[in-house]
């Protein structure tokens, strides 16, 4: 295995993907005096050359942490991460423009894209800390052992604005930590996002020093009001010096009564496993405002809020009326990409559309930064000289307004022509007109053939029927159309095993997955996935259809649902869509709902 990963090594740079870079910051806000962190990622590569420091007026900007990492992808393909940390410490406010960097990665040279930083010296906008203004013993707390803190970059968010935060843990140093629970994080009213990695670090506050644990995440407001968030909470087992009840310290003590070598815990060899202690390690709470979007939602928006950009394409681009295109929508940036939805055309007259899939490629480890990739296929039902623009809207928080961004039009070739209603001529033959005595005329009727007044010549033949070439000739007509029935009837049945095959695999594809789905052992996303490909699957039993092609709305109407049962498939499709495409990997869905949508599945007769 050792060799096989060397060998892997060795040879990712010729079989990766070219390099390339990705720079998000870890809050877009921030106050005079608080720092805010600049993260650069570097794909493909197992060289890199950033810059030491970034010149920017009014930002001091310093690389402060390097990290590299290893993915492995099947057995002979290894991809190495490098990630860049930058310190940005804002001396002055305003709206700030940290410039594209350069950094040489391998043989190439990439460019950081542009990134906006929006310093105040308002105190309500900086940074928030769950213990802010407090002094070092109160912040460790349980005997200077350990503390606990929750880092917000602002006090006043919208509904839907994701809100980075990091969680710290520290314990003294001259503990030793035997075991401790994840951290908790309370508070009503929000959606969490899962932490992120961990990171350790040692630090010195107050003149001690903690090792101090690191959680990144994000928080996202389901509704407006004051709320306060936290706080995060976790139990530990440590190992902690004894101290004797009659330790004589000097007058002239230069550690005032702290020096570690004058402890038991040093000076007596049988207490070197310390004491055992159970504490529990809690942070102060955290006040947030969440204000409400404003009114004037353009058409267009879904719910998505943050930062966003918009590319589109479309492939391929010369085609025949009626055949597919698969258009590729990318959706890029920062903010909450669960309620990023599909972009639709600005024109969809002339063109059929179908369902679209969703990927989510995130840039952090909290996935409140990446890219959102949409494909949809579209078939045009007429003659087009381009694809229609691609419209999306969100909300942005910072400049308190929405935006809406339309890709350009894509330029195509359809050829053909669509479905023709054919033109009937109906050729009317003119019979022969009379005049009568009136001088008006009337059909003639038709007159009977000349009689014949010559006898035609006779010719007798005494060859036998079979004999003759005629004979033959006219036997060709039966065998012809003996061959062509044949043909017609091998097909037919050729046809109707195929179809009966492919009846039988959706038959049994269904049986698996409502068997699994009764059993209710799956989590959300799987279940709600498994149960609209049920809907779909019976729905192709039923219509003859492709199930890849069913939505709820087809659904309702080939099994002829009533409105209430109209409105559960479409709720079933929506909940599978949301869970499958927003990165809930762990989200929650009650019980009832469960049970709601195998009924309805179960009530489908094909």
């Amino acid at each position: 295995m050792t060799l096989l990963l060397i060998g892997a090594l060795i040879s990712t740079e010729a079989r990766a993907e070219s390099p390339s870079v990705t720079a998000v910051l870890t809050s877009s806000e921030t106050a005079l005096g608080q720092p805010v962190q600049l993260e650069v990622k570097i794909k493909g590569t197992t060289t890199a050359t950033p810059p030491q420091t970034i010149a920017v007026d009014g930002l001091q900007i310093a690389l402060t942490d390097t990290r590299r990492s290893f993915e492995m992808h099947g057995f002979s393909s290894v991809e190495s991460n490098l990630f860049y940390g930058y310190t940005i410490m804002p001396i002055k406010a305003g709206i700030f423009k940290i410039p594209p960097q350069p950094i040489r990665a391998g043989n190439m040279t990439l460019h950081t894209p542009e990134l906006t930083l929006h310093v105040t010296d308002a105190p309500n906008r900086g940074i928030t800390r769950g213990n802010q203004g407090a002094t070092p013993n109160a912040i460790a707390g349980e005997d200077k052992l350990a503390f606990a803190e929750l880092v917000v970059p602002k006090k006043t968010a919208y509904v839907g604005e994701i809100i980075p935060m990091i969680l710290r843990i520290g314990f003294n140093s001259r503990t030793k930590v035997l075991g401790r629970e994840p951290p908790n994080i309370g508070g009503q009213g929000f959606t969490i996002q899962k932490l992120g990695q961990e990171d350790r670090n040692l630090e010195t506050i107050g003149g001690r020093s903690y090792l101090v644990y690191s959680y990144k995440s994000a928080v996202s407001a389901a509704r407006t009001g004051n709320f306060q968030l936290g706080p995060i909470e976790t139990k530990a087992v440590i190992l902690a010096p004894r101290r004797g009840s009659g330790v004589r310290r000097t007058p002239f003590d230069p550690f005032d009564g702290d020096d570690p070598f004058a402890d038991p815990f040093f000076s007596d060899p049988f207490s070197m496993l310390g004491e055992r202690r159970e504490i529990t390690v809690k942070s102060d709470t955290i006040p947030l405002e969440v204000k409400p979007l404003p009114g004037g939602a353009p058409p267009t928006f879904t719910g998505a809020v943050g930062n966003f950009s918009l590319t589109a394409d479309a492939n391929p681009k010369r085609v025949q009326v009626g055949d597919p295109i698969t258009v590729k929508v990318e959706v890029a940036g920062r903010g909450n990409f669960d309620r990023v939805s599909a972009p639709d055309l600005t024109d969809e007259s002339g063109w059929h559309k179908y369902p679209p899939s969703s990927n989510f490629k995130q840039d952090d480890d909290v996935g409140i930064s990446g890219t959102k990739t949409f494909e949809m296929v579209v078939s045009p039902n007429e003659k087009k000289s381009a694809l229609p623009p691609v419209a999306f809207s969100y909300f942005d928080p910072v400049k308190d307004k929405y935006v809406t961004l339309e890709t350009q039009a894509v330029p195509l070739v359809v050829e053909g022509s669509g479905p023709v209603v054919p033109a009937v001529a109906a050729a009317t033959a003119k019979a022969p007109t009379a005049t009568n005595s009136q001088g008006a005329t009337s059909p003639q009727p038709p007159q009977l053939l000349p009689l014949l007044k010559e006898r035609g010549k006779i010719v007798h033949s005494f060859a036998p029927l079979y004999a003759q070439k005629e004979f033959w000739i006219a036997q060709l007509v039966p065998l012809a159309i003996a061959i062509g029935l044949a043909g017609w009837r091998i097909q037919k049945v050729r046809r109707s095993n195929l179809a009966a095959m492919r009846a039988a695999r959706f038959q049994r594809e269904t049986d698996e997955l409502l068997r699994k789905l009764r059993r209710d052992v799956l989590p959300p996303p799987e279940y709600f996935s498994d149960a609209s490909r049920v809907v779909q699957l019976k729905t192709a039993l039923k219509q003859n259809i492709e199930p890849g092609t069913v939505d709820a709305d087809t659904a309702a109407r080939v099994f002829a649902l009533d409105e209430e049962r109209s409105e559960r498939m479409r709720r079933l499709f929506a909940t599978s869509d949301e869970l499958r495409y927003s990165g809930k990997a762990n989200g929650s869905v009650s019980p009832d709902h469960r049970r709601e949508a195998l009924e309805l599945i179960e009530s489908l007769r094909t």
